[in-house]
């Protein structure tokens, strides 16, 4: 019998050995952050995550602010009119239609590229950030790992987390850069892990900046080629491309909304 007890205690420890490091355990508070930081970072530098973005994590602060806001998300609810008077529809349809008057040759060469309209292009960016006149106020690192930790929805922010440790060690942000309640970041608040994937360096300096304008833009239009953008094809309800707005905000009314100004800008 203690053979036998020695033989499962052995095979027990040999498993337990080879067998692969538990993801690191969620929380609902800021009380366990610091030990989650701890048991991510071997996850991060797993992924890939270098010693910058490793810092980064490491002196990340609870975000507050963030979990609030995700638990507050009242606007979605609203009815479509609804939701488009608060969010100044009309507003970013006239500057929606400016903007592209005034230049005109660049949303051109946008949507030879990418096969992406311009309305559609300028109305998530008057959308998102009233065409880059707020783009947030926390700190990108800080609240994307925040909800990677936080138990709500941990499956889904762990990759953005992992991809905005990587965005710091590429130096295309920093531990301080600013962005919305989510971690979305620049013009067109990009999630991190999407940033990292479909940016593109539009303006040709040999960096993806997200702040800047040429780069965001042309990163929206390849995020939404790449998911699967028809050119050529319709982008309202029921037509080919709706199903591709779909893949850049998952509630209904904004991507109707989307749509509706999208229409209207390119008229």
């Amino acid at each position: 019998m203690r053979h036998l007890q020695s033989f499962i205690l052995g095979s027990a420890l040999s498993f337990a050995l080879a067998a692969p490091a538990l993801a690191a355990q969620c929380g609902n508070n800021a009380g366990g952050f610091g030990q989650w930081k701890a048991s991510f970072a071997g996850e991060a530098k797993a992924a890939g995550v270098g010693q910058r973005g490793l810092t980064a994590l490491a002196n990340a602060s609870y975000a507050t602010g963030t979990i609030k806001a995700d638990r507050n998300q009242k606007s979605f609810k609203y009815s479509l009119p609804k939701f488009m008077q608060i969010r100044g529809a009309d507003t970013i349809v006239a500057q929606g239609r400016k903007r592209k008057a005034r230049n005109a040759g660049f949303y051109q060469s946008l949507e030879q590229r990418y096969g992406v309209p311009a309305g559609v292009v300028l109305a998530i960016h008057g959308m998102e950030t009233g065409f880059g006149g707020f783009m947030g106020k926390s700190a990108v690192v800080s609240a994307i790992t925040t909800l990677a930790y936080d138990c709500r929805r941990s499956a889904f922010f762990v990759p953005h987390a992992i991809g905005a440790l990587k965005l710091v060690d590429q130096g295309a942000i920093t531990p301080a850069t600013k962005g919305a309640k989510h971690g979305e970041l620049g013009h067109t608040q990009f999630l991190p892990g999407n940033a990292l994937k479909y940016g593109v360096d539009a303006d040709g300096n040999g960096r993806v900046d997200f702040y800047n304008q040429t780069d965001a833009l042309a990163s929206t239009a390849n995020f939404l080629r790449k998911k699967g953008w028809k050119p050529g094809q319709g982008y309202q309800e029921g037509q080919p491309n709706f199903k591709v707005i779909k893949q850049w905000n998952a509630a209904t009314v904004y991507q109707q909304a989307i749509a509706i100004m999208g229409a209207k800008i390119d008229g």
